[in-house]
C-alpha cells in the first residue's frame, strides 16, 4: 500500500429480518406511535440543520436543540441525525438538490397538490402522507451494551420473541413517572430469523427501525457480518460481464488467465421483463444472479464488471422514441449487479470493477469480427481481459486504414452529405419532436466530423482510470468507429460485423468492402440512422 494512502475496509455482508409487531397493550402502541411522531420531526429538524452547516456533535447533546424541542434523549437524537445526513448524502450523490428533498416522498406531495380527490381516496392518501412523514424510529446497535441495542431490546420468551422499545426519557428520570419501555411481541418467518436469534443470545450488536404502514408497525433489524475470504480469485482467470437493453440479455465470457477466450454465452432477461410485480421482477433476478455466480464458480474464476455510475435517463420529448424509452427503463443493469456482487461475495467469488470506457468499441472493433462473435460477448471479453490488466493495442489494419487519406476523406464526405440532408428535414419539419430528433444527430454528426478532423486524436494515457492499463488513448478507435460502423455497415451500433475482419487484417480495398450503402451522399443516405 502506497504511504498517505487509507487502508481499505474490510468487505461486510448486511442481512435484516423484517417483522410485525403486535401491542398487547394499546396504551404501549400509542407511546411508540406518539415517540415515532417526534423522532420524524427530529429528523427533518436535523436534516435542515445539516444543510446550514451545523455539526453533529452540537445537535445530539442532551442540552441541544433536537432533546430539548421533540424530547428524545440522546441516543434517539443521533439516530435522527443518521437518518437526516443519509437522506443528505443520497441527494449529493444522485445529483439533485438537497435543498428540495420532500420527507414523505415527492410523488405523494405532487398528488396532494393536484386536490383532484375526495372522499375515501383522499382520506387514504393523506394517510399515507402522514404516515411517510411521521412513521419513522431508529437507532443503531452498540457492541458494548448488553444485548446490543439499549433501545430496542430482543427477548425471547418460550417460542415467543418480545421487542422492548425504550420511550426516550432520560436516565435521570424517576423511576414510577412514566413506564421506561413498550413492549411489543414479534411476528415474523423471515429466514434469516434464526441468525438474527443467535446474535440475541450471543448479545451482539444490531440496529433496528420502525416504520408504519397502514395503521401498523412494522420493524426491521438490521446487521453486519463479515465475508469469507475469496476462493475463485483472478489468478485463475475471470468471468467479463456485460448486460444489454437490445437484446434484452446477459453476456458473458471467461477469459483464462493468459487472456484467452475460454468459453462464452448469453442469459436472456426477458424472463424479468415479463415479470407482472416488483417481486416477481427481484425473483427474477436473483435467478439470473445464481446463474451467473455458478458460471464462476465452475471455472474457479473471479467476476469483473463495469463501473456504471450514471445510467442514460429519457424523457418524453427528447427525440428518442417511445420504444427506445422503454427499453432503458425496463434495464435493470444496477440491481442485477448488486444482487449478482452480493452473491458472489458470499460464495467466495472476488467481484472486480473497471472502467466501462470505450469496452464496447473494443470489442467491435477489435473481437467482434475477428474471433466472430457477438459485439455484446466482445465487450464482456474486453472487460475480462481489462480486469487482468492486459492492454487493448490497435490491430495493424487500424492503423494503416487511419493512415490513409482517401478513408478519411470519403467518410467526412459521407457526414457531410449527411448533415445537409438533415438540415433541410430539420427546417421543413413542423413536428417539434422529431426538431428535437434531427437536432440530436446533428450534434452527433458536427462531433463525428470534428474526430475525422484530427484522427489520432490526444495520445493522453488512461493511467488512473484504469491503474495504468491500455495507455494508448482511445481517440482512434473513436474515429475508426464513425468513420466504419455508420458509413460503411449503416448503424451507428451493428450487429453484423464481419465486413471488417478484412480490414482488421489490413485487407482494406476502399467502399466496395461489405455490403452497407456507400458514403457521400445521394439517396442512399436514407438508409442509415443513428440508434
Amino acid at each position: 500500500m502506497k504511504p498517505g494512502m487509507h487502508e481499505a475496509k474490510a468487505p461486510k455482508l448486511y442481512l435484516g429480518v423484517h417483522a410485525r409487531l403486535v401491542f398487547p397493550d394499546p396504551r404501549d402502541e400509542e407511546a411508540v406511535l406518539d415517540l415515532m411522531r417526534r423522532f420524524s420531526s427530529a429528523t427533518r429538524f436535523a436534516y435542515q440543520r445539516l444543510l446550514e452547516g451545523k455539526p453533529r456533535e452540537e445537535l445530539k447533546r442532551a442540552d441541544g436543540p433536537l432533546c430539548a424541542l421533540f424530547g428524545l434523549n440522546t441516543r434517539y437524537a443521533d439516530g435522527a441525525i443518521a437518518k437526516a445526513k443519509a437522506v443528505l448524502d443520497s441527494a449529493l450523490e444522485l445529483g439533485n438538490d438537497p435543498k428540495k428533498v420532500v420527507f414523505g416522498g415527492r410523488k405523494l406531495f405532487e398528488q396532494l397538490k393536484r386536490k383532484h380527490l375526495s372522499g375515501k381516496p383522499l382520506e387514504a392518501l393523506k394517510r399515507r402522507w402522514k404516515e411517510k412523514r411521521q412513521g419513522l424510529l431508529y437507532t443503531q446497535g452498540d457492541r458494548s451494551k448488553k444485548g446490543g441495542n439499549p433501545h430496542f431490546k430482543l427477548q425471547v420468551e418460550g417460542r415467543a420473541l418480545w421487542l422492548l422499545v425504550h420511550l426516550g426519557e432520560e436516565e435521570g428520570q424517576k423511576e414510577g413517572e412514566r413506564k421506561k419501555f413498550a413492549r411489543a411481541l414479534v411476528r415474523t418467518s423471515h429466514p434469516q430469523l434464526n441468525a438474527l436469534l443467535e446474535r440475541i443470545h450471543s448479545g451482539l450488536a444490531h440496529n433496528a427501525e420502525l416504520t408504519l404502514k397502514e395503521g401498523k408497525v412494522y420493524a426491521h433489524f438490521t446487521w453486519s457480518e463479515g465475508l469469507p475470504p475469496p476462493v475463485h480469485t483472478k489468478e485463475n482467470g475471470v468471468l467479463g460481464i456485460d448486460v444489454n437493453a437490445d437484446p434484452y440479455h446477459l453476456a458473458l465470457a471467461v477469459v483464462g488467465k493468459d487472456g484467452n477466450l475460454i468459453r462464452h454465452l448469453t442469459l436472456s432477461l426477458e424472463e424479468v421483463d415479463r415479470a407482472p410485480n416488483k417481486g416477481a421482477k427481484e425473483l427474477a433476478l436473483w435467478k439470473v444472479a445464481h446463474q451467473v455466480v455458478a458460471v464462476a464458480e465452475e471455472h474457479g474464476v473471479a467476476i469483473a464488471t463495469e463501473k456504471l455510475k450514471y445510467l442514460r435517463k429519457s424523457r418524453r420529448g427528447d427525440g428518442s422514441g417511445r420504444a427506445f424509452r422503454h427499453k432503458q427503463h425496463r434495464f435493470a443493469y444496477r440491481s442485477l449487479l448488486e444482487k449478482i456482487h452480493s452473491l458472489a461475495r458470499k460464495r467466495g467469488v472476488e467481484v472486480l470493477e473497471v472502467s466501462p470506457q470505450d469496452t464496447s468499441t473494443i470489442g467491435m472493433l477489435k473481437y467482434a469480427p475477428g474471433l466472430s462473435l457477438s459485439k455484446d460477448v466482445a465487450a464482456a471479453y474486453v472487460i475480462g481481459r481489462r480486469a487482468l490488466g492486459f492492454e487493448e493495442k490497435l490491430p495493424k489494419g487500424y492503423e494503416a486504414l487511419l493512415k490513409d487519406e482517401s478513408f478519411l476523406r470519403e467518410a467526412r464526405s459521407f457526414y457531410e452529405a449527411r448533415m445537409a440532408q438533415l438540415q433541410r428535414e430539420r427546417k421543413e419539419e413542423k413536428n417539434p419532436y422529431l426538431k428535437r430528433r434531427w437536432s440530436r444527430e446533428l450534434r452527433r454528426i458536427q462531433s463525428a466530423l470534428a474526430s475525422l478532423s484530427s484522427p489520432w486524436g490526444s495520445p493522453g494515457s488512461r493511467k488512473g482510470v484504469t491503474k495504468g492499463r491500455n495507455p494508448s488513448g482511445a481517440h482512434p478507435r473513436r474515429v475508426l468507429r464513425v468513420g466504419l460502423f455508420l458509413p460503411l455497415l449503416g448503424l451507428e451500433v451493428p450487429r453484423d460485423l464481419s465486413p471488417l475482419k478484412p480490414i482488421l487484417h489490413g485487407s482494406w480495398e476502399g467502399w466496395k468492402v461489405g455490403s452497407g450503402p456507400s458514403p457521400g451522399g445521394g439517396p442512399v443516405c436514407a438508409n442509415v440512422h443513428f440508434c
